[in-house]
């Protein structure tokens, strides 16, 4: 499991990826998960629900969050 965190928090950890020029990739495993192996790879682990969805939703899920991420960030209103 990985750490839980808002959607504010969320933008945070962007705003400070982006500032120091880091490249951003987001990964979500399949219905079995993503190899163990590449686990202590990661600068990060993100969980987004405490629930269990199907990973094609789980990828939906997470475009919304980069996407309210960065409207937030630019200082766009996000409708509610």
């Amino acid at each position: 499991a990985g750490a839980a965190m808002d959607s504010a928090a969320f933008a945070s950890l962007v705003s400070k990826a982006e500032a120091g020029a880091r490249d951003l990739l987001f990964l979500v495993g399949g219905h079995e998960g993503l190899p163990p192996e590449w686990k202590p790879k990661a600068d990060i682990l993100l969980s987004l629900s405490p629930m269990t969805f199907p990973h094609e939703l789980a990828r939906a899920m997470l475009a919304e969050q980069i996407y309210r991420a960065f409207t937030t960030l630019r200082g766009h209103p996000y409708p509610r």
